[in-house]
């Protein structure tokens, strides 16, 4: 017996079982991965694994620890987008109570600075004597998009589902589209993220899922396409306790809000539905509702209230 080649072999299997040990990204709560401090012990169970160097290793079972899950599609497919979809949002004005379940789901999904929102709920009032309201705000993910037409490096783009995105791989952070913006949606990633979870942190970065956040780049409401991809709402739609905010296609007619389905042209006809800011030419996807039979009394500090 080669007694080197043995020793080579050895030494190389200690280094790849120390390294998947002691990975710290794992795929989605992986049942088997240690916990803090814990060792693991050999469980006797030979695998056999192809080394770097191209040589057939062995390694106890206990070492071995999954990878992080790659993204499956490519960037060019992200910044085409869905075909056949043209993605739309109608948010009822009557039904928001401000409980900010939606600001909630949606920062703990992007991983986001505890500082920063995508999603923003402002308490409105049209005149002096009018009843107050509470109006979420988002990226309008318009038709027209004047961010699109102001970014030097392509990194703010519009797909052919109707998604405006922001490519942090290619934005400089030079604000343009910040300033472009008429409805003041987007935000400057100042800071690292300081709520981001460890497979956040782990994942490869996608422009659909905004994940992870980048330092020094521009950020925004992407309408969560992953969860579109996977025929599921929005975060901040699902997480709405109060049926808030319909999400859907104007190509099938049709929004939901996960409980409730309305054909979109019906909707907006019948309960005069309208975008904010029209007269632009900016042409949103978002539609608004009007506060009228509203569900709740305009009322402070429910953000950490239960319905």
């Amino acid at each position: 017996m080669d007694t080197n080649s043995t020793s080579r072999k050895s030494f190389l299997a200690s280094i790849v079982a120390t390294g998947l040990a002691l990975a710290g990204c794992g795929t989605k709560k992986d049942p088997f991965a240690l916990a803090a401090g814990e060792h693991a012990k050999p469980s006797g169970e030979k695998v056999k694994l192809l080394s770097v160097d191209g040589e057939i290793i062995e390694v106890d079972a206990a070492f071995l620890r999954p990878v992080p899950d790659s993204h499956a599609i490519s960037n060019k497919a992200e910044r085409l987008g869905i075909p056949g979809k043209k993605f739309v949002m109608v948010i009822d004005l009557a039904r928001c109570k401000n409980l900010k379940f939606c600001e909630k789901a949606c920062n703990h999904a992007h991983g986001m600075h505890t500082d920063l929102n995508w999603l923003k709920v402002y308490p409105m009032e049209e005149a002096e004597h009018t009843a107050p309201y509470w109006q979420p705000t988002m990226c309008m993910h318009c038709d027209e998009p004047p961010c699109v037409k102001v970014c030097p490096v392509d990194a703010t783009f519009k797909r052919q589902d109707g998604l405006v995105l922001v490519d942090s791989d290619r934005c400089i952070g030079c604000r343009f589209c910040m300033a472009a913006c008429p409805y003041a949606t987007r935000v400057f990633n100042w800071e690292k993220p300081d709520t981001i979870t460890t497979e956040q942190t782990c994942q490869p970065y996608s422009c659909e899922t905004s994940v992870p956040q980048k330092v020094g780049t521009v950020g925004k409401c992407d309408f969560c396409p992953d969860m579109a991809r996977k025929d599921e709402l929005p975060h901040c739609v699902s997480a709405c306790p109060n049926g808030v905010y319909f999400f859907g296609d104007i190509n099938e007619d049709s929004v939901t809000n996960g409980a409730e389905t309305f054909r979109f042209s019906d909707l907006i006809k019948d309960k005069a539905g309208y975008r904010l800011m029209d007269d632009l030419g900016t042409k949103p996807s978002v539609y608004y509702l009007p506060p009228v039979a509203r569900n709740f009394p305009f009322e402070k500090g429910l953000e950490n209230e239960k319905t």
